[in-house]
């Protein structure tokens, strides 16, 4: 039951990365193909494009293509179905704020039975960031877990987990990366009893987002070929001629 509550927690954490990642939807409008290699060499590719607060994600699954939207101004998110010319929609949590992120801004902002509490800066890996302390009520009982957030651009760089579970990012330097002038970061992760695992990112100021990662097993994600503009509304649009769907098509 212990470990439950500490998965649960962690969750939630995750949870406040994940709306950190949307977000940045308010940032430069751009497009980019997505690239994804195994260490085999194969790769994998989609297309992404991001808007004033919209996002839109074509992918190929299982041999169909899928092109999910985040809709961040309507609160919506739509899975369309080319082959099929049907769409399915859900609304998102409304704690999915389309404004940046900032340091002064409780991470737990949007987030149902958690609580967030600033308890002072402090310095992580050379840069200066606000602690907070997160704390979730279980059973009678308060799990708590700590995340320090940087003073600069609001996004998480530590946190901790009662469980002994933690995450910290670290600049290593500026490089380029298909022509744009990137950060490098080295994220360490580590569970207990277990060896801590490292991955980097390629971070763009001006996109607010990762443009490159690479994980253990020689596993890779990157965007390539980036235009930065605005991007047609009608991206973001349920196309004429499609039809509300209930359940996903089944696979082909």
């Amino acid at each position: 039951m212990k470990l439950n509550r500490y998965v649960q927690l962690a969750a939630l954490v995750s949870s406040v990365f994940a709306a950190t990642a949307s977000a940045q939807m308010a940032g430069t409008q751009f497009s980019a193909e997505m690239v994804s290699r195994g260490p085999d060499g194969q790769a994998s590719t989609g297309r992404m494009y991001v808007g004033d607060g919209r996002m839109r994600m074509e992918t190929n699954q299982q041999g169909r293509e899928v092109v999910r939207i985040t809709d961040q101004n309507r609160g919506v998110e739509l899975l369309l179905f080319p082959d099929r010319k049907g769409y399915m929609e859900r609304s998102i949590p409304s704690g999915q704020s389309s404004s940046r992120p900032s340091s002064g801004t409780s991470p737990c902002e949007g987030l149902q039975d958690v609580s967030c509490r600033k308890v002072g800066e402090e310095d992580v890996g050379g840069r200066a960031a606000v602690k907070w302390e997160m704390s979730i009520e279980r059973e009678g009982r308060t799990l708590t877990g700590t995340q320090w957030v940087d003073a600069e651009r609001g996004l998480p760089l530590k946190y901790q987990m009662p469980n002994g579970q933690s995450m910290e990012l670290r600049m290593l330097g500026e490089e380029t990366v298909d022509g744009r002038a990137v950060e490098k970061w080295e994220m360490t992760s580590a569970m207990p009893n277990q060896q801590p695992v490292k991955t980097f990112q390629w971070y763009d100021p001006e996109l607010k987002l990762s443009v490159r990662e690479e994980f253990p097993g020689g596993y890779v994600r990157e965007l390539d070929h980036i235009q930065v503009g605005p991007q047609p509304d009608a991206l973001f649009a349920i196309p004429d001629g499609y039809s509300r769907m209930e359940s996903p098509p089944a696979q082909r």
